[in-house]
């Protein structure tokens, strides 16, 4: 106990740089003896939480600070098949970081603790991504201009839908295109656009040109309220020739002084794990800030939702990425309202979503919030029932509860629509193979939580750690608490608590070696009077789950590279006896609480008479979209090996 207590010491003495107090005369002690003695305390208790019988019941966190000129405000992680963590932070909600054209991401080895730069073309904070069948991750979406809230609006602006007549010919328009209204009022547009040509069916007197129309903002040359109308009408733009100037022209509506929300952009990019570096790829068809992009078992990817251009949410324009041909299309067949980051699935039957109700706000509060089933055949929707408080969604986490075979889904925790303080402790499961899915409670939270990080671990159980029991952290109200959901029992436990709070843009994730890595965080305010405003948090922190203080790690000795769907690995272990479980678990690609990549599948095991493990892949990729996957074994004392990559196509 004294070397434990003598470790723990030096510890506290490292982090808190009270190296002075161990040559303190003894009379100096007497007169400060309440801070020695809850000095003394804190070494004792610090002890405790190092001690084998916590760890080996609790876990442990462990903080990482990187170097000052790597950290960064990781919005965005991924796991990625190198065994690396991508960390983006695109401006890193920092407005200033955004006018000076400075995007930042970050790739992160938990193993060696090294972290290098990577080259950042786009402002991708608040995109969406994804994982491909070739595990390149899809990053779509991003900013294109910072929100400008009530009272601080200087220039008019809105909306201008810009349109072209002409069918031979498209036209680029830089920012600050000028647009006149019939008064002479003028407006410069803030990002450039591209409008394509029309389109002409028929020929003859039967010719029929439809304009294109593309979306741009625009706000007044002039401050104040000389560039305010509520009158729709039809702009002009000077610039053009007489050519141009024919058939392209603007449409505009209200251009006013309100609050103005964060915009999209349409930027693609597909980042490769291997060679670490951004490819562009096709434009999106519509810009979008905070959109979902879901996997689809033929590996193609639906963009779901998202702010436009000029800030307003999309109404239902959803959209497919072809990882073949590198472009999107359209799909105005499956035109659907969803807030925006809604938690969208793939289920085990093909061309059937499962939208769990979770979201990240922007939208009305009476619409798109209700989950249920989306059927992509015909576009139509099926709620389910049995949700308890469904108002108190957003800001809420979904995962899968157990191996994805089971079908069965938890939400965690969430807040009411926008800025509310009101906020859920909600475990709520569902089975989305029973005759009519509803949900059924679970057991609560030990503290009401918005923005909860929910982690698939290789032993079926689910890591939820820290939120806030307020929005954005206000009222010093960071959660210091982790706990252990375990579907087979729908039980919960606590463990050992984070030392670092994470609410708003915080991400976690699950490690190849069975830990848990933690990112992120960014409350509005540090003080509970929400006078002081808190820096993001920069720091990272890992958790060591009890598994690994339960024993040796089983070790995979030979293990495949690649595989296919409905074949058998065959993988060798010289602790092949001691197997109980296999796993494959798809790596997390997690922003805002929402990760709809991370699945975990069970594998069904089969002994050799060499003694080697045969594993069974499921054929369906509905369950098993191709893709990289981390294969854990897991033996009879519940502890995984560390993970082997395979790659299944």
């Amino acid at each position: 106990m004294r070397r434990l207590l003598s470790r723990a010491a030096r510890a506290v003495l490292g982090r808190r740089r009270l190296i002075a107090m161990i040559g303190m005369p003894t009379v100096l002690l007497a007169v400060n003896a309440p801070p020695a003695f809850a000095w003394i305390s804190e070494v004792r208790h610090e002890a405790w939480l190092h001690s084998a019988e916590y760890t080996a019941a609790n876990g442990r966190w462990d903080v990482v600070e990187l170097p000052a000129d790597v950290r960064i405000n990781a919005i965005h992680a991924a796991m990625l098949p190198t065994g690396k963590v991508l960390l983006v932070a695109g401006s890193g909600n920092d407005q200033k970081q955004f006018d000076a054209g400075t995007f930042r991401t970050l790739v992160y080895d938990p193993v060696t603790g090294d972290a290098t730069e990577i080259d950042t073309p786009s402002d991708l904070f608040c995109g969406g991504h994804t994982f491909l069948p070739d595990g390149k991750l899809l990053v779509a979406g991003g900013t294109q201009r910072y929100e400008v809230l009530d009272g601080f609006v200087t220039r008019a602006a809105g909306a201008m839908r810009i349109r072209n007549e002409n069918p031979d010919r498209e036209l680029h328009l830089d920012s600050g295109t000028v647009f006149r209204d019939p008064d002479g009022r003028e407006y410069t547009l803030t990002s450039p656009a591209h409008v394509m040509s029309a389109t002409k069916t028929g020929e003859g007197d039967g010719t029929v040109v439809t304009a294109s129309e593309t979306i741009g903002f625009v706000e007044s040359t002039e401050e104040g309220a000389a560039g305010v109308t509520d009158r729709p009408a039809q702009y002009t733009i000077p610039s053009l020739d007489p050519g141009d100037a024919a058939n392209v022209y603007g449409m505009g509506d209200r251009m006013t002084l309100d609050k103005q929300d964060f915009q999209g952009i349409a930027d693609s990019y597909e980042f490769d794990p291997f060679a670490e570096k951004y490819v562009r790829v096709g434009d999106m068809t519509q810009k979008r800030w905070y959109p979902t992009l879901t996997g689809l078992p033929d590996g193609q990817v639906l963009a779901i939702s998202g702010l436009d251009g000029t800030g307003q949410i999309l109404p239902g324009q959803n959209e497919v990425y072809d990882p073949a041909t590198k472009r999107w299309t359209d799909r105005p067949d499956l035109f659907r309202y969803f807030p925006t980051y809604p938690a969208i699935f793939q289920t085990r039957q093909e061309g059937r979503l499962f939208y769990s109700g979770s979201n990240a706000g922007y939208g009305p509060a009476d619409a798109g919030r209700v989950p249920g089933f989306w059927n992509l055949a015909d576009n139509s929707f099926a709620p389910v029932p049995g949700l308890r408080e469904p108002e108190l969604m957003e800001t809420s986490g979904s995962s899968w509860a157990g191996p994805v075979q089971d079908q069965r889904m938890v939400v965690v925790g969430g807040g009411g629509v926008g800025e509310s303080p009101v906020s859920s402790a909600r475990i709520d499961t569902i089975d989305l193979r029973a005759p009519a899915p509803a949900f059924t409670p679970g057991p609560d939270l030990r503290t009401r939580t918005r923005y909860p990080s929910v982690v698939q671990l290789p032993t079926d159980d689910l890591l939820i750690t820290g939120g806030s029991a307020d929005y954005r952290g206000k009222g010093a109200s960071d959660i210091l608490q982790a706990n252990l959901y375990h579907p087979g029992t729908n039980t919960l436990s606590a463990v050992a608590d984070p030392a670092v709070g994470r609410d708003y843009h915080a991400e976690a994730l699950l490690l190849p070696n069975g830990q848990v890595l933690t990112a992120g965080g960014n409350s509005l305010f540090k003080n509970v009077d929400n006078t002081k405003p808190a820096p993001f948090e920069q720091r990272l922190e890992i958790y060591t789950p009890p598994y690994l203080f339960h024993g040796p790690q089983p070790v995979i000795a030979t293990a495949p590279e690649e595989a296919g769907l409905g074949t058998t690995m065959t993988v060798t272990s010289p602790d092949a006896a001691r197997v109980t479980q296999a796993r494959l678990i798809r790596p997390s690609a997690v922003t805002h609480a929402t990760d709809v990549d991370q699945r975990s599948v069970r594998l069904d095991i089969a002994r050799g008479p060499d003694g080697s493990l045969r594993l069974a892949v499921p054929a369906e990729p509905t369950l098993v979209p191709p893709g990289w996957y981390m294969l854990f074994l897991v033996d009879d004392a519940g502890v995984p090996s560390v993970a082997s990559w395979v790659h299944l196509r």
